[in-house]
């Protein structure tokens, strides 16, 4: 049986791959680009929970990051249209189906990629913070 976190990340890469970009999780880049981008999510990190004793819960604002990458002579607007899109798929259902007490994606900062021979890449980590809680640290 997988564990809440894996449990919630799954949720995650399903929302990400009904959008029309090819979403990955925990993948090496792809050679190619395909038309509507694509992204990949990264598991992240759970980082140090808030504890509570009665009952004990270890309380997660878990960081994961979605890679997001476009290419092409219309790469801002592409860029532009992809994070719209994530966003609208996470404020959809801000609990991933009951999975999460709160989800919430930061803004991104866009960066420019020249690759040679080829049209540059416009690519950015968008930070998503999963805030759930566990009975236990390691399930």
């Amino acid at each position: 049986m997988p564990t809440p976190r894996e449990t919630i990340l799954a949720a995650l890469h399903a929302r990400l791959s009904a959008l029309p970009a090819t979403a990955l999780r925990g993948d090496v880049l792809p050679e190619r680009v395909p038309a509507a981008g694509f992204l990949i999510l990264r598991d992240g990190e759970p980082g140090e929970p808030d504890v509570t004793l009665s009952p004990l819960r270890y309380h997660y604002q878990h960081r994961a990051e979605i890679e997001a990458v476009v290419q092409g002579a219309t790469r801002d607007v592409a860029f532009d249209t992809l994070c719209a899109s994530i966003g609208a798929a996470i404020a959809a259902d801000r609990t991933l189906g009951g999975l999460c007490d709160w989800v919430e994606a930061e803004a991104p900062r866009p960066v420019d990629l020249a690759v040679e021979g080829a049209a540059s890449l416009k690519a950015a980590v968008i930070p998503v913070i999963l805030h759930y809680s566990a009975a236990d640290p390691l399930a």
